[in-house]
């Protein structure tokens, strides 16, 4: 195996284990999932950076021919001191969840939840109608009056003189 399949294994691997924490809900795994997943985003950018010399020259060769670029390296640089300003933060977080509550977990509040089911209610009924079935069709179950439906020989047919065979 190369050097480079190995890394993106590695990443991978990162990856996959650090969004597997960060869904859980202690506030503890979640950092350590925050941490695994920024290492493994440092990782990414460091390979798309490609393989070449560093950008740092000895002074004697000064060509820029086989120069890793510089821009990767600044990136994964900016990476680090974001992922390090989140991981206080979260750990601030932790810190403060401790002291008021004795937990890291989190839970669900009450009153989030109501007003959660409330708008859901909400928003069924305002979604609901008072038929089933579409326009379409003489198989519907209620299919709406006056609308226009084509039978199976293709020819237009009114629904409301079929309705009134029907009721014969």
């Amino acid at each position: 195996m190369s050097l480079p399949f190995i890394l993106v294994l590695a990443m991978g691997v990162l990856f996959a284990c650090g969004i597997y924490l960060m869904l859980e809900r202690s506030l503890t795994r979640v950092l350590l999932g925050f941490i695994l997943l920024g290492n493994g985003v440092n990782l990414l950018i460091v390979l798309t950076a490609g393989r070449g010399r560093p950008p740092l020259t000895d002074g004697k060769n000064l060509s820029t021919v086989g120069m890793s670029d510089p821009l990767p390296q600044a990136l994964v640089l900016t990476a680090i001191v974001i992922t390090f300003a989140v991981t206080a933060f979260l750990l601030a977080m932790i810190y403060r969840s401790w002291r008021l509550v004795r937990a890291d977990s989190l839970q669900d509040d009450a009153a989030d939840l109501q007003v959660a089911i409330t708008r859901i209610i909400d928003s069924e009924a305002e979604a609901s109608t008072d038929y089933d079935d579409t326009e379409f069709g003489d198989e519907a179950e209620s299919p709406i009056v006056g609308a226009v439906d084509l039978d199976h020989d293709g020819r237009r047919v009114d629904r409301r003189s079929s309705s009134r065979e029907e009721k014969r």
